[in-house]
């Protein structure tokens, strides 16, 4: 292998996390709404860029779409930031506890909430509720 391939599959490897980050939305009041009328499924990532346990959270998300395109393709993700929108008028509506909660919406239900879990199995099941949604 020469230097140029090496450098671009080097540059390809560590584009591939910043791609399946670069699918979340940025929270905006009022585009949660919008896109659930739209009918999307929306995963909704309550969160802080100083909290551990949402960067542990982040970490899952990101190595599950990777594995699994569907997610990507078919969820809307939405990332919240907690400092900015924690005492806003989604998180009041949804009763959000605290930053690093994940929760999953489709049409006017809430169809799961994880709260400070970092397990990949738990925010597997989370995902994939979500995408089974998606699909209906």
């Amino acid at each position: 292998m020469n230097r140029r391939d090496f450098l671009a599959l080097a540059a390809a490897a560590t584009a591939l996390p910043m791609a399946a980050r670069a699918e979340m939305l940025v929270y905006r009041p009022g585009l949660v709404s919008q896109r659930l009328k739209a009918g999307e499924t929306v995963f909704v990532d309550f969160k802080a860029s100083w909290c551990s346990t949402c960067a542990a959270q982040e970490r899952v998300i990101n190595a599950l779409k990777a594995e699994n395109p569907a997610y990507a393709a078919r969820i809307t993700f939405v990332g919240v930031d907690w400092d900015a929108h924690g005492n806003g008028e989604l998180a009041r509506s949804l009763n959000i506890p605290r930053r690093s909660t994940l929760v999953v919406l489709k049409g006017q239900q809430e169809l799961g909430r994880l709260v400070a879990q970092t397990g990949r199995a738990q925010i597997k099941a989370l995902m994939d509720t979500a995408l089974t949604a998606a699909q209906a």
